[in-house]
């Protein structure tokens, strides 16, 4: 049996995942649905998700904002947030609410953290992420979603 893939999904992916259910990524939903990828999470990162889904320009429902938020948890594996002893320096992101995510993916030997977010893509060249997770945007995890089949 293949190992799923481990995968961090910021909060921007997941807003268009679990909120837009936007068709353009449904393979990537459906990848964490089937249990084909393993999605990663913990208490920062699913605190920003509850957050965002409460944004006026949403404009969701209490129940909408609890369906989403529940969808999601129920499939993400909660990871411990403590790091391991001898871990890597990472990078500092430009935006520091988005190093949760870095730390997450390299805490939780992510393979890849997927992400539509400037500041993050622009660590995606970093030497010191190549030998512990690839930051990918959603389009670029469905190109080697399709690569792989």
């Amino acid at each position: 049996m293949i190992e799923p893939r481990r995968v961090v999904l910021d909060t921007n992916v997941l807003v268009s995942l679990y909120v837009f259910a936007d068709s353009r990524f449904a393979s990537l939903r459906a990848r964490s649905d089937s249990g084909e990828w393993q999605a990663i999470t913990n208490a920062a990162c699913l605190g920003e998700f509850r957050r965002v889904l409460g944004y006026p320009m949403f404009a969701l429902t209490e129940q909408q904002q609890s369906c989403a938020l529940a969808a999601y948890a129920a499939r993400a594996i909660h990871h411990d947030d403590s790091p391991p002893a001898a871990a890597v320096q990472l990078p500092r992101c430009k935006d520091r609410d988005d190093q949760k995510f870095l730390e997450l993916a390299r805490d939780s030997a992510a393979d890849w953290l997927v992400t539509a977010d400037k500041a993050l893509l622009r660590l995606a060249r970093r030497e010191r992420l190549r030998d512990l997770f690839r930051i990918l945007t959603p389009e670029a995890a469905l190109a080697e979603l399709r690569i792989a089949a």
